[in-house]
């Protein structure tokens, strides 16, 4: 049997199959694991186990966690070793990187939470009715603009490096209580996603930035407020950033849009539609500029991104509801390019 802590995960995931499925699953190491790349050996745990009649390779994350088109080529080279399934478990997943694995193809696990095995014609949807959930509460424009900072300049543990509310309200520009409660929306959000097996206050400060960004993947919100149209030539360029599917062509392969995509915050919006000269339009027009107005300044977190462009991790988060494959793909990209 397997043994170390490094195999609480799949001891997890047989506690979840036998929950699930009422079947006892016998796992065993998997000893071809030290015959491939060190790099594979290193970030992932391997085992073999029986579901179904079904041998199976599991292929277990051990930290670092990867884009969903990274663990398609991983599973491929695993695959030059182990001739039948192999199955990607991970501790979290975020219903983009879900909906990616889905649509590659890619068997996966998440014990307590989701499960895919084409193979076998499983899909947790299709077995069980989920309890109702409670409400999520989504971040307000300034505890999102606080959480992003700190993911931006406290990548390796985001809550052991944060600065102070009196602190933080100098540098992003909001009052000493709303920074106040934007620490405490973010704890409360910590507290209902720490996973089990570990104390919670314990857990929550050793995030790094990239597992801080997964843990409270139910809290963020798109920074979109509302978007308008006007003639290109009544937007000062000074004014915004360039963002939506203009500023993502910036960071990836993607195609330029047939129209510019700039964002400003709120108050510049107003200081905007003072101007005499401005006229908004009803609908889009060959020569408008579509402007997105933002719950929080952009300029707060530009420094993060290109020159001129929004931020990548709020870019992702104002189009992550597009349908587009190629604009999925090119979001892909961008999150699997961030220094975390």
């Amino acid at each position: 049997m397997l043994q170390g802590p490094e195999t609480m995960l799949i001891e997890r995931l047989s506690k979840y199959l036998h929950d699930t499925l009422d079947i006892e699953l016998s796992i065993q190491k998997w000893e071809g694991g030290a015959l491939l790349p060190f790099f594979l050996q290193d970030n992932y745990v391997y085992s073999v186990a029986r579901i179904y009649g079904l041998e199976l390779l599991l292929m277990a994350e051990t930290g670092n966690e990867f884009s969903p088109a990274a663990v398609q080529k991983h599973i491929q080279q695993v695959r030059n070793r182990w001739s039948g399934e192999v199955v990607y478990v991970r501790e979290q997943i975020s219903s983009f990187e879900r909906k990616r694995l889905i649509a590659a193809g890619v068997p996966f696990i998440v014990p307590g939470n989701q499960l895919y095995l084409p193979m076998l014609a499983l899909d947790l949807r299709e077995y069980f009715r989920q309890p109702k959930q409670k409400n999520i509460h989504l971040f307000s424009p300034a505890t999102q603009a606080l959480a992003l900072y700190w993911i931006y300049n406290f990548p390796g543990r985001v809550l052991k490096a944060r600065k102070t509310p009196t602190e933080m309200a100098g540098i992003l520009g909001y009052s000493k209580m709303t920074m106040s409660r934007a620490f405490k929306e973010i704890e409360a959000a910590l507290e209902d996603v720490t996973a089990p097996g570990k104390p919670g206050d314990v857990q929550k400060y050793d995030l790094s930035g990239h597992q801080f960004w997964q843990r409270l993947q139910p809290h963020w919100r798109s920074p979109v407020k509302r978007r308008c149209y006007l003639l290109m030539r009544n937007l000062d360029d000074t004014l915004g950033l360039r963002a939506g599917l203009t500023a993502l062509s910036a960071y990836s392969m993607l195609a330029e849009p047939g129209r510019d995509v700039y964002a400003v915050g709120q108050n510049e919006w107003k200081i905007l539609q003072q101007r005499r000269d401005i006229a908004l339009l009803d609908r889009p027009d060959t020569e408008a500029v579509e402007v997105e107005v933002w719950g929080y300044r952009p300029d707060l977190l530009a420094n993060y991104g290109r020159d001129g462009t929004v931020d990548p991790l709020s870019l992702y988060l104002s189009l992550k509801d597009n349908r587009d494959e190629r604009v999925e793909k090119a979001l892909e990209d961008l999150l699997g390019g961030i220094q975390w």
